[in-house]
């Protein structure tokens, strides 16, 4: 009788190369995904599962998270720092988990230090108060005061708007 099948010791090198592919595959830990980076003040879009019942933040003071409808999550940077997002479904099982990081900004910031008091200014192209946190009290405060100053006279809601 001939033989239709011969087997062949697989070398022990071949054998060795298998059994290191497999055990690095194992005991490698899942690689996690990268972290939403958003600039404070700023928004970025992020695709999430469509069946996103809650949504949970680490830090509601770090970031802001909304849900539009086929699964785009906006996250919009508040302060710095990181924090993570945990999105469930309806059964609450995990659908995803993901790390949010809020970095400065990315605009042509300028800091002015008068001593340990920091004002931040907008310069593209000419230099304008832009407020921050970290900023000196007074400043942010002032500057605050006339933007909602300027707001309220385009809406009409203050006095006479300047009228005579």
């Amino acid at each position: 009788m001939t033989a239709l099948f011969a087997y062949r010791r697989p070398s022990p090198i071949l054998a060795l190369a298998l059994l290191a592919f497999l055990i690095a595959t194992v005991m490698t830990p899942a690689r996690a995904a990268e972290p939403i980076k958003v600039a404070i003040d700023q928004a970025t879009i992020a695709k999430m599962p469509e069946n996103v019942a809650t949504l949970v933040i680490g830090n509601p003071l770090i970031a802001d998270v909304t849900v539009q409808p086929g699964g785009l999550l906006i996250v919009t940077g508040k302060s710095y720092g990181a924090t993570n997002l945990i999105a469930l479904d309806r059964s609450g099982a995990v659908l995803i988990e993901r790390n949010i990081e809020v970095v400065g900004p990315r605009d042509e910031v300028v800091w002015v230090y008068r001593g340990v008091a920091r004002e931040t200014l907008n310069c593209a192209p000419d230099c304008e108060p832009r407020i921050m946190l970290g900023d000196n009290p007074a400043f942010f405060g002032e500057t605050m005061n006339q933007s909602g100053n300027r707001t309220q006279r385009a809406r009409g809601e203050a006095g006479n708007n300047g009228a005579r």
